[in-house]
């Protein structure tokens, strides 16, 4: 589609709104249905590729969602209708994510004329030659020119843990160290929580007992209640914090205060996550773990950046680990930009 007057001069004031220190930065969208766990690594790499990048959430309706990632955009959400997530002079990059976001990214792609670079986060199972950049976690085994890699998956959670650092939760306060932190999930791609599965964690947890003076937990939003209840009546003692869900999550709190982390593996994010603290951690994996996790949790632990959860805890340190640099010198390149 040819541009008009008016979106070639929207886009020429873009990029000067985007100059920062004699280097032009890139324009950004990001394009995801709003799931987090798109979200998250998607505002991850739009960040820090450019503080001023867009978010624009796709909602097609009925039958294209159903169609997605195949066929067209919503013809509601014509990228020619002011209403639309997509209107307005296409972007140097689209960060896109999920299969609904999928169409909306390449009809960018094509009202550019082919100029903006596609990147998406995940493998969107169909339509892949359409994108210049497809990064997937390395359990996927993806190879093609336009697959980049990484063992672990891209945050930004660095800045949120030093905040917490400085500013720690009040709750955190009075819990002795050395602090053993636990990160749940939940049922997910074939992973059990059932009550028996949180006895048999207490059990676990109760033996590292005498290498830390206290326990902090948090589930995520996955976590059955059955399994929080019975985990926290089996580990129930004075120096025992359990979020109860209210009020905001000490998930960054637990992740900048503990001296030894145990991390749930169904959650590949925030096995990331919680990677880039550097500090040393054990791999919970639930029942019925996916074959490719089960892939990514022994060979992290096959290259000593964590530990499986037996019977004996004890803190330790590790070198931090983060994709996100690898993932931003990557699109860089394409873009012809310097890299870090």
């Amino acid at each position: 589609m040819v541009f008009s007057r008016l979106q070639h001069e929207e886009a020429r004031l873009a990029q000067l709104d985007n100059q920062r220190g004699g280097v032009l930065a890139p324009t950004v969208w990001v394009l995801t249905d709003g799931k987090v766990g798109d979200d998250v690594q998607c505002l991850a790499v739009a960040s820090a590729l450019t503080p001023a990048f867009k978010k624009k959430i796709v909602a097609p309706g009925a039958p294209w969602s159903w169609l997605a990632p195949w066929g067209p955009v919503d013809p509601r959400d014509n990228p020619t209708k002011p209403t639309s997530p997509i209107n307005g002079a296409p972007p140097d990059v689209v960060i896109a994510s999920g299969r609904r976001a999928i169409p909306y990214a390449r009809s960018v792609k094509a009202r550019s004329g082919g100029r903006t670079l596609v990147v998406i986060l995940k493998d969107p199972r169909m339509g892949r030659a359409m994108a210049d950049i497809i990064w997937t976690p390395a359990h996927d085994r993806l190879v093609g020119a336009n697959i980049f890699s990484t063992l672990t998956s891209p945050h930004e959670v660095s800045a949120k843990i030093d905040r917490a650092k400085r500013e720690p939760a009040k709750a955190f306060a009075d819990l002795p160290h050395p602090l053993l932190g636990v990160v749940l999930g939940g049922p997910s791609g074939g992973a059990r929580y059932g009550v028996t599965d949180a006895s048999a964690l207490a059990a676990r947890l109760r033996l590292a007992a005498k290498d830390f003076a206290s326990l902090a937990i948090t589930p995520s939003r996955r976590t059955p209640d059955a399994f929080l209840r019975t985990l926290s009546r089996e580990l129930s003692s004075s120096n025992l914090f359990v979020w109860d869900r209210k009020g905001e999550n000490p998930y960054f709190n637990i992740l900048a205060s503990a001296d030894a982390l145990v991390v749930a593996a169904d959650s590949h994010n925030m096995m990331s996550e919680a990677m880039a603290t550097g500090t040393g951690i054990y791999a919970y994996r639930p029942p019925g773990l996916a074959s490719k996790i089960e892939w990514f949790v022994t060979e992290l632990e096959k290259s000593g950046a964590i530990r499986a959860l037996s019977d004996g805890l004890e803190p330790f340190n590790t070198a931090p680990v983060d994709a996100t640099p690898a993932i931003i010198d990557e699109i860089k390149k394409r873009l012809g930009l310097a890299p870090r």
